[in-house]
């Protein structure tokens, strides 16, 4: 049976482990919203290049009677998969369903047509090797939606520097997109060649007034910077959304472990008082027999 010192002991490092997760709970919760008002954000800017795109491949279509169905396709190449993951831990199947669902969408190439594979985070990396598959290179998950920004420059940077190396034609993200609540589902989204039909429709559905959208610009040059913004802000979602359903899983993770706590801490407690009870019965009880023992020997 334990002492009671060493009960106290279990029941203060229990206590210890509930003030952390209820803290990892609260950091997780804030930071789901930072991530949605960033998100939010994306959404707005991206809507914005989209209506830029749509008019320029408008005018493009009506000048040549022609579009180009995809761009930035020059290179013949193996197909890069990038796969965002988590550093930390806490975020129960987040890095292993992101990992299967990619690995099973790129099942079927042959060797030599393997996809090369980068990881954004270093869990999702070890666990992507212990699959059996090789990973190239390995990048930093932002602590913070500060950080976005300066990785989302990083990753598009290599992503210029596989593409002038003649190494890549196709570059496809995988990652866990936010959907209710603290519930996400992995995603594919095929970053390069652009799919110009995208920006195809009329360009009255853009339009809501009666003026139609003008710009002075070169359109090729127009063209090419809109397409480095598209780009810039479907990479800058997926940070955005996967950091969101990293958060989102922490958070489940976090409240089932608090409940647990909750749950050992009531036994512990209760275990504690029992055993309490019982040693102050116990020395009551030595007490009155030798208050008996005295007053009989008188």
């Amino acid at each position: 049976m334990e002492t009671l010192e060493s009960l106290r002991r279990r029941i203060q490092s229990a206590q210890d482990l509930y003030g952390i997760v209820r803290t990892m709970k609260a950091l997780a919760a804030a930071s789901i919203r930072q991530l949605e008002r960033a998100v939010e954000a994306t959404e707005a800017y991206n809507r914005a290049v989209d209506s830029g795109l749509r008019v320029v491949v408008q005018d493009r279509f009506a000048t040549t009677g022609t579009a180009e169905e995809q761009v930035i396709s020059s290179h013949k190449g193996r197909t890069l998969a990038i796969l965002f993951g988590s550093d930390q831990g806490m975020c129960g199947q987040f890095n292993e369903n992101i990992v299967s669902f990619a690995l099973q969408d790129l099942v079927g190439g042959s060797r030599e047509q393997c996809p090369v594979q980068m990881v954004v985070g270093i869990r999702a990396a070890s666990y992507l090797e212990e699959m059996g598959s090789t990973c190239h290179e390995v990048f930093s998950v932002p602590g913070s939606v500060d950080g976005i920004n300066p990785s989302v420059q990083a990753l598009l940077l290599t992503i210029n520097a596989w593409r002038e190396r003649g190494s890549v034609e196709k570059v496809i993200l995988y990652y866990n997109r936010p959907i209710t609540g603290t519930a996400y589902q992995p995603t594919r989204i095929q970053l390069i060649p652009v799919d110009m039909n995208l920006f195809r429709a009329p360009i009255r559905k853009i339009c809501p007034s009666s003026s139609l959208p003008m710009y002075r610009m070169d359109r090729e040059r127009l063209l090419s910077a809109l397409l480095r913004q598209y780009l810039f802000a479907q990479v800058y979602r997926a940070y955005a959304e996967s950091l969101a359903s990293e958060n989102a899983s922490r958070l489940v993770t976090m409240q089932a472990a608090e409940k647990n706590i909750e749950e050992r801490l009531a036994e512990l407690n209760a275990l504690y008082h029992g055993q309490r009870q019982g040693a102050i019965t116990s020395e009551l009880l030595d007490i009155v027999s030798g208050v008996e023992a005295l007053s009989g020997g008188g």
